[in-house]
């Protein structure tokens, strides 16, 4: 954090402005732009496709546009670390959660003030969902609850207790009624909004799910575990139909895994998904086979934190010592995946 506006560093390859590979050439330049957080970047997702949205250890909320690498505005309420950002994807809303117990919701066209405040739950906020129209949100928390919100009004309608289910994250699953949730109990589980009571819950994992992430057509989801040493550190792929069975796994991290996203089928001729880690590394693997495809290390990042897909070729990843990493996906040649800017 705290770099110079104009840094740049050197490594493999060349980006130019423009957002092509320069081939034949030994040097790679990733631009380093004002820094969006003044410490750990805790969450960060896409607000549009220029437009992403972050949250930090640093109790503020940025928007931010990647692509010029200007701060567009800073947003302050929270008297917590942002544990969590949300949005439908061009919306002009977005959520966020904190330690301090509470959600807030801001307008990006509005002023720098919250919108919209959910108090209710006892411990720190850790799981937020956002329904498709953003007439709702869920929240989960450390202290075994779950709350379903209407945003309008910022009433508590359903607030359910699970003994033991110590919510990691949750996500909305497209156009159904339900929200799929992760807990340190080691269990996924699927919620039905309508009355915010469990429909589904899949077979236990050996380790607990820090993550998950639903497909765009809503057939499939991903999870992810902690780990250590190579023990745990996988990505599992579970289906969301009929059999709600596991389909396949992705192991190889060393550390545990903190995201895991689906990438956008235009980018890879082959389903994929991309996953970030403590061990600073993210990787992309293919869906169906769990065989890794690309690994990028980003070293002195620290651990990672938070991926979001942010266009058709660019990913963005939230780290713990070096702001958000814009990184890019080309297929031209064979897949590559490269760190292009820093901020």
């Amino acid at each position: 954090m705290g770099k110079l506006h104009s840094k740049i560093k050197h490594n493999t390859y060349k980006y130019r402005t423009e957002g092509y590979l320069e081939e034949n050439s030994s040097v790679k330049v990733v631009q380093e732009y004002k820094p969006a957080h003044t410490d750990a970047v805790s969450s960060v997702t896409a607000l549009n496709s220029a437009i992403c949205v972050s949250g930090g250890k640093d109790k503020m909320v940025v928007a931010y546009n990647w692509k010029s690498g200007d701060i567009l505005k800073k947003f302050k309420g929270h008297e917590g670390e942002i544990t969590k950002v949300a949005c439908v994807l061009g919306s002009n809303q977005f959520f966020s959660a904190s330690r301090d117990k509470t959600a807030i919701m801001w307008e990006f066209n509005g002023n720098l003030q919250p919108a919209q405040q959910f108090p209710g739950h006892d411990m720190v906020v850790t799981g937020l969902a956002v329904n498709p129209d953003s007439s709702q949100i869920c929240t989960g928390s450390r202290d075994n609850t779950l709350c379903l919100w209407d945003v309008s009004t910022g009433e508590c309608l359903q607030k359910v207790t699970i003994s033991r289910n110590l919510v990691t994250h949750l996500c909305w699953i497209p156009r159904e009624p339900l929200i799929l949730q992760t807990s340190e109990d080691k269990i996924i589980r699927i919620w039905d909004s309508r009355g915010l009571q469990v429909a589904h819950r899949f077979p236990i994992k050996q380790h607990i799910q820090t993550y998950c992430d639903v497909s765009p057509d809503g057939y499939n989801c991903i999870s992810c575990s902690s780990g250590f040493e190579g023990e745990g550190c996988e990505a599992t792929l579970w289906d969301l139909r009929q059999t709600r069975s596991k389909i396949c796994e992705y192991k190889g991290h060393f550390q545990t895994v903190t995201s895991c996203v689906f990438l956008p089928i235009e980018l890879i001729p082959t389903p994929a998904i991309a996953t970030s880690s403590f061990d600073s590394k993210v990787k992309i693997w293919n869906r169906d086979t769990g065989a890794c495809l690309f690994t990028l290390p980003l070293d002195g990042s620290g651990p990672l934190t938070s991926l979001a897909v942010c266009d058709l070729s660019f990913l963005l990843c939230a780290s713990f010592n070096s702001g958000i990493h814009l990184l890019k996906i080309n297929n031209i040649k064979g897949l590559q995946m490269q760190e292009v800017a820093n901020f």
